[in-house]
């Protein structure tokens, strides 16, 4: 068995297994503050054309170079609910702010555009790769 690694370290296309070792899907995206070092979960795609699912960290157990084992059955992982990006967050002003004050705020709080999600040809990219590197 595999030495433990980060979450840090966790990255797309990376199988995710449940609590029996049974193979359930990939890693779509991590979830986190990585400044802050919280890890919020991970966003599993578990079909080719499904909506990924989002698996909270609590459900995360062990993590090893390229896999995530999870901590619940296949079948809870069917249950879970798609994931959805969080909305992003920034410092509104009020419509008298300044040139210079709004500028201040951009620098202070600047919004970054979230990554697309993995489309289909990665995805299909990321399966090939876990059946032929068995």
């Amino acid at each position: 068995m595999s030495d433990p690694v980060s979450w840090f370290l966790i990255e797309p296309g990376w199988k995710v297994v449940d609590a029996a070792g049974e193979e359930v899907g990939s890693v779509d995206e991590v979830v986190g503050d990585s400044s802050d070092d919280i890890f919020n979960g991970l966003s599993v795609s578990t079909s080719l054309l499904g909506r990924p699912r989002y698996v909270p960290s609590e459900q995360v157990g062990s993590i090893t170079e390229g896999q995530v084992q999870l901590t619940i059955s296949k079948d809870h992982i069917d249950r879970l609910g798609e994931y959805e990006e969080a909305p992003t967050s920034a410092e509104i002003l009020p419509e008298d702010a300044g040139a210079l004050r709004r500028a201040e705020a951009s620098v202070e709080a600047p919004i970054h555009p979230h990554e697309e999600r993995l489309n289909l040809l990665t995805r299909i990219r990321h399966a090939l790769r876990r059946v032929f590197n068995r």
